[in-house]
């Protein structure tokens, strides 16, 4: 997978997740349209970038759109399951979760049990929770990122067992289409990217820096019920490609 192809479906998600988060919140304030409108620009922009990103490296415009085929467009095995896990988190955000709407609520059954497991296994929802108690905020945001992390580890499980298979993949599609960026440094830029996400959110250095109003909008939104499944995709990226540029493997 191109390092162009990555920003782009990553930028995509970002924006879909985002913007239906802000039209969920808007939705009884009548300025849906121009927040569809602002989704679209920066999902724009953002393909603008990449597309701009892969036109570069393969010598013009031409040689770009010459290398872009239809299946290109049609996610594979692992993308589909990412694309689901992300719709099971925004409903899960939007109708579940908010059912733990109070600080400190005790929660019971399974959700009790998955609280508890993902703030024994994941430091960074410890970091969370106790920047939410600290902001005197939880609204179901513990069980939100709880899930969401939950998921992330499924869909990581899942790739990582096919990663030979996304490794020849890419080492196919290198033979045919070479980059300017090479395997070995593509590898060593999405594991350096990999390293510094699990380090923010994994570890849970970023909960901290964040003021308590950022947990209460879309960007709570975004870094609870998304980021974690984005650094899964990511650390599997990284993984295929390290893989993919030792062509003894």
């Amino acid at each position: 997978m191109g390092i162009a192809r990555l920003l782009a479906k990553g930028w995509v998600v970002f924006c879909v997740f985002a913007g239906i988060h802000a039209l969920h919140v808007a939705q009884s304030a009548g300025i849906a349209a121009s927040i569809l409108i602002c989704t679209l620009w920066f999902a724009a922009m953002g393909i603008l970038f990449a597309a701009g990103f892969g036109v570069s490296g393969n010598l013009g415009a031409a040689a770009f759109l010459a290398r872009l085929k239809p299946h290109h467009l049609i996610p594979g095995f692992n993308e589909i399951v990412f694309l689901v896990f992300v719709g099971l988190s925004f409903v899960n955000q939007v109708f579940v979760a908010p059912g733990y709407v109070a600080p400190g609520h005790v929660v019971g059954g399974a959700a009790a049990g998955l609280n508890a497991a993902i703030y024994f296994a994941v430091p960074g929802q410890r970091s969370l929770v106790h920047a939410l108690q600290v902001c005197g905020l939880d609204g179901g945001r513990e069980f939100s990122s709880a899930f969401t992390w939950l998921l992330a580890a499924i869909y990581l499980a899942s790739a990582l067992s096919r990663l030979k298979l996304a490794a020849g993949l890419i080492r196919l599609e290198h033979d045919k289409r070479p980059e300017t960026l090479g395997p070995t440094l593509r590898a060593f830029l999405l594991g350096a990217a990999a390293v510094a996400g699990i380090q923010l959110l994994l570890v849970g250095s970023a909960y901290p820096w964040l003021p308590c109003g950022a947990y209460g909008d879309i960007i709570g939104a975004v870094l609870l019920g998304l980021a974690p499944l984005m650094l899964s995709y990511l650390i599997v990226a990284a993984m295929a490609s390290l893989v993919a540029s030792n062509p003894e493997k």
